[in-house]
């Protein structure tokens, strides 16, 4: 089963979310939604109180609440998360005007990624959206899009080629950075300073695209190959890594400085930010002079 963490937001509320690509639905955190649809102080409190008043909901509780790990201010902790339905079922027990625009937000977010998954480019779409709103250069967000679709083909190879999710794609993807930049993704995130991150949005645009040489490479290897077994897949991992190792080492006989970068994206859109005040320093009728509204 493979979930991914998000935040969504209901009106200006962040309410945890979690996709389950198997059952293909949406887990909302149960304290979020009952902190936001009761204004409690003291969630923890309010649920005892809720399940006390309320038999039949306490009752099946423990079917509708499922444990999943996040990331919280005092660490990763499981954190009780329900489905739609069991949000739904949650909400009759609690009197709150919010509770039927609660409810058609949760029908709207499973819908819009419904649909997102039927229409891949929706996704896309939105993933643009996302990287703009933090800040990254349309230049770099084009690379990270494309870096995505090329990552999509090289995990649909490993599925079709007897690799499991989890623990072994993530062995395939050491094998793969180790080749061509020197390190595992742990070594890699360690040495830009990042924690939880994720290493491709931190990525710079050369490092990027190597990357992206060495997962397309790896791609085409498998393809060609056909791996029955991990260490098959293993060896073609290794080989498309080797592919962008080669021209890492031909780009930095050129520039003569290394590819593989400590610089992490807050680095860099600060120093994007550094640059544009410089800018408008330097051009300060630019915007004016060539009509442009835009702020």
């Amino acid at each position: 089963m493979t979930k991914t963490n998000a935040i969504k937001l209901f009106g200006d509320r962040l309410v945890r979310s979690v996709w389950d690509d198997e059952k293909e639905e949406w887990y909302f955190s149960v304290n979020d939604a009952i902190q936001i649809l009761t204004d409690s102080e003291n969630v923890t409190d309010y649920i005892k109180k809720m399940r006390r008043r309320d038999p039949e909901l306490s009752e099946v509780w423990g079917q509708l609440v499922t444990p999943i790990p996040v990331q919280t201010p005092g660490g990763r902790q499981k954190t009780n998360f329900a489905n739609a339905r069991g949000i739904f079922r949650i909400i009759q027990s609690i009197s709150s005007k919010k509770a039927e625009p609660f409810k058609q937000w949760l029908a709207q977010v499973g819908a819009e990624r419904l649909e997102q998954i039927q229409n891949p480019e929706l996704s896309i779409q939105q993933a643009l959206q996302d990287y703009k709103r933090l800040g990254y250069s349309d230049n770099w967000i084009n690379q990270r899009l494309k870096s995505i679709e090329i990552r999509k083909d090289l995990t649909d190879q490993w599925k079709m080629h007897n690799v499991s999710e989890g623990v072994q794609y993530a062995s395939l993807t050491d094998i793969i950075y180790q080749a061509w930049a020197g390190k595992t993704a742990k070594e890699y995130r360690k040495f830009k300073g990042l924690k939880k991150e994720n290493l491709r949005d931190n990525m710079t645009n050369e490092e990027l695209i190597l990357n992206m040489l060495a997962e397309l490479s790896a791609t085409s290897i498998t393809k060609a190959k056909n791996p029955q077994t991990l260490e098959e897949n293993a060896e073609c991992a290794h080989e498309g890594g080797n592919v962008a190792a080669v021209a890492r080492q031909e780009l930095e006989s050129k520039t003569g400085r290394s590819v593989v970068s400590p610089l992490n994206a807050r680095m860099f859109l600060e120093g994007q930010i550094i640059e544009e005040k410089k800018r408008e320093r330097t051009f300060p009728l630019e915007k004016e002079e060539d009509g442009s509204n835009e702020e």
